[in-house]
């Protein structure tokens, strides 16, 4: 089973505007950012590619989610990462059907259809760029 929606930039240099405003301009807002490279180079000495976890929400379907089912804030389609992998630039967002799927309620289906069709016009915007 494939849990991500991906999309390969060919992009040289790591930066994370565009996928900021790709998820801006379909009702996504960043609440959260996690700099794992840098974390891991503070914490472990270790080092790593670029690697960005940024928590991003659209309140309108985090809400009709929740309300369909409180634990669900475990499996929200929250977290697109932006990675290095080689010479190009990867965007990932957890598949919101996801949710449906490991829960088994069909009243999620609508929300993660229409998150799935939110993140799918934000990661073809940035791959038309």
């Amino acid at each position: 089973m494939s849990y991500d929606r991906t999309v390969r930039l060919a992009e040289t240099d790591f930066a994370t505007a565009a996928v900021r405003q790709a998820l801006a301009d379909q009702g996504f807002g960043i609440l959260t950012e996690i700099d794992v490279q840098a974390t891991l180079k503070a914490k472990l000495g270790h080092d790593m590619e670029d690697y960005l976890i940024l928590g991003a929400c659209n309140p309108p379907l985090a809400h009709q989610a929740l309300e369909a089912d409180r634990s669900i804030g475990l499996l929200l389609p929250c977290n697109v990462v932006v990675r290095r992998d080689g010479d190009h630039t990867l965007v990932q967002a957890l598949d919101p059907g996801t949710m449906v799927t490991l829960t088994g309620l069909d009243v999620l289906k609508p929300v993660a259809d229409e998150a799935t069709a939110r993140l799918d016009a934000a990661l073809s915007a940035l791959s038309a760029t």
